[in-house]
């Protein structure tokens, strides 16, 4: 199944797997690779050491292409487009909009550069700026989300840009893939879904877990970390819902001073990239401060596998989820779906 993404990335198969946090390593990665599609590491909750790592390892693992999610506002962003350049990775990712000048360095050394937005403006502005392509993730999508849904954002998206569109939010079947394609899509990129496979190293009591839920069982909510995020519903989210401000922002506070002994960065690094996150994405100061809740408590859930303690991110499909297949069967799966709808239209 050609398209204009499997042409510009040189995977088999239009079928992208998001960089989520905590979930996208080596492991899975290199398995969507290995199957055709387009796996993705997440390095926002990696160190430059760690990331280097899972790189290697990936590439221990497939000889495939794949990609690597970065922040744009990260206060080593520069330091790991240069990594990235050095280890030949044919893909990045980004959740916000990166620098004309990232993305220039980026096309200048043959990456493919590939943005994540959640609106028609955001869209217009990274491709001025010169992305080869971008995601579009509408609101049904799990994580940070907005409030439109797939159906009038991806058209809406498609039409408004020259570059090709990736359709996120709401994506788990051949049928979708289908629809995604009429809409003028080049293909589909899934979170949800492939946290649910056999290689996910999230948890296995987590994984059923999710397996349980309902079409209704997840919920948008600010208290996770100031803005609109999906989540499934827990005892806890609705805890964090009912905390009053001091509360949630003492909360906060111990949360960034975890992640950054994790993450190995000194205070003055913390203050120097929140600074710039207040900048680039406009929050006010408690939006900043509770920031910090968002890694540590995912990791809490899709890591230690403590659902009554962590925040587990999902999207609207898991009440439409009942398996864990290995990432080969789901997205063979998924493309001899999406050829037999398309067989089937009537002409």
């Amino acid at each position: 199944m050609d398209t204009a993404l499997t042409k510009l990335t040189g995977v088999r198969h239009p079928v992208v797997q998001t960089g989520m946090g905590w979930v996208a390593g080596p492991r899975l990665v290199s398995a969507v690779a290995n199957a055709g599609g387009l796996g993705i590491l997440a390095s926002a909750t990696m160190t430059f050491d760690e990331l280097r790592a899972a790189i290697d390892e990936v590439r221990e693992r497939t000889d495939q292409p794949f990609g690597v999610n970065l922040r744009a506002d990260a206060v080593d962003a520069a330091d790991r487009v240069r990594l990235l350049i050095e280890t030949r990775v044919k893909v990045a990712s980004f959740a916000l909009a990166p620098s004309q000048a990232l993305i220039e360095t980026l096309k200048d050394a043959g990456v493919v550069v590939i943005p994540s937005v959640g609106a028609v403006r955001h869209a217009e502005k990274v491709a001025a700026r010169g992305a080869d392509a971008v995601v579009v993730q509408g609101g049904e999508g799990g994580g940070h989300t907005g409030q439109v849904a797939t159906t009038i954002l991806l058209p809406s998206v498609v039409d408004a840009v020259d570059i090709p569109v990736i359709a996120a939010g709401g994506f788990y079947d051949g049928r979708g893939l289908a629809a995604a394609l009429a809409y003028g899509a080049a293909g589909v990129a899934m979170g949800t879904r492939f946290l649910l496979t056999e290689e996910s190293t999230v948890p296995r009591a987590v994984k059923e877990a999710y397996l349980t839920r309902g079409l209704s069982d997840t919920v948008v909510t600010t208290a996770v970390d100031g803005v609109p995020h999906r989540v499934l519903r827990t005892e806890l989210v609705s805890g964090l819902e009912k905390a009053n401000r001091a509360t949630g922002l003492a909360r906060a506070v111990r949360n960034a001073n975890r992640f950054r002994r994790m993450t190995g960065l000194s205070w003055r690094s913390v203050v120097r990239e929140g600074l710039t996150m207040r900048r680039t994405r406009k929050l006010t100061w408690s939006q900043l401060v509770m920031a910090a809740n968002t890694p540590m408590l995912l990791r809490e859930g899709l890591v230690k596998g403590n659902t009554d303690a962590g925040v587990l991110a999902s999207g609207q499909v898991v009440g439409a989820l009942t398996d864990l297949p290995t990432c080969a069967e789901l997205i063979t799966r998924i493309v001899t779906e999406a050829e037999d709808v398309i067989a089937r239209l009537p002409r």
